[in-house]
């Protein structure tokens, strides 16, 4: 018993250092975009959209924005400490969380993957992204407010597993670079499905594993 205690101890540890670790570099890649800028980091590739479609800079500014805030505001909502010692926070930031992605973190990912680079398939890719993002959110919200609480803590880790998407892309981005060195074409066409894929699956196999007597 002592032995789990501790596992589950350490375990969260190493969450919270892996979690930080990548938040951290999520803020510096964001901060790049500051001050408000028509090219830079990643809008140099994106002058096409920039300049010709008027709502790509306000849109995709949304988007940095609200998702650098709901990856924060999703971690918190799965410690054990808050929600046993201060189940007012954690509902307030859940709903704070909730709002964010369904009114400006999805719709504004919805928007800029229909401009996504690597053709077709990223599009494809980053829209589906954005609507499952949107859709196991939702339902992760409803369940809680009809008092389903299995159900609504399993969606919401599907709802984070997808939020997560925004770090695990660039992880796999730097692998793919480094190892293969493919076109950056390629790479889009890639990680646009990498990104999120392997996470949900992962999710998956955590709640069926759970879901056994």
């Amino acid at each position: 018993m002592a032995l789990k205690v501790y596992a589950k101890k350490y375990q969260g540890i190493l969450w919270l250092l892996v979690f930080g670790y990548f938040f951290v570099l999520m803020v510096r890649i964001t901060s790049q975009y500051f001050p408000i800028s028509h090219s830079t980091a990643f809008l140099n590739i994106k002058q096409t959209e920039v300049r010709q479609v008027a709502l790509y800079l306000p849109i995709f500014y949304i988007h940095v924005i609200s998702t650098v805030f709901v990856l924060l505001a999703g971690f918190t909502q799965f410690s054990n400490m808050l929600l046993r010692n201060y189940p007012g926070v954690h509902r307030t930031i859940g709903k704070i969380y909730v709002a964010t992605l369904l009114f400006l973190a999805a719709p504004s990912g919805f928007f800029i993957g229909c401009y996504a680079n690597g053709g077709l398939t990223s599009k494809i890719s980053f829209v589906l992204l954005s609507l499952l993002w949107f859709y196991v959110t939702l339902k992760g919200f409803t369940a809680i407010r009809k008092k389903k609480i299995t159900e609504h803590q399993a969606f919401m880790l599907r709802s984070f597993a997808l939020t997560f998407s925004a770090v695990t892309l660039r992880f796999w981005k730097v692998i793919l670079v480094y190892l293969f060195q493919p076109s950056p074409m390629d790479v889009y066409q890639i990680i646009a499905w990498l990104g999120w894929i392997p996470n949900i699956l992962i999710v998956e196999y955590y709640l069926y594993r759970n879901s056994k007597p």
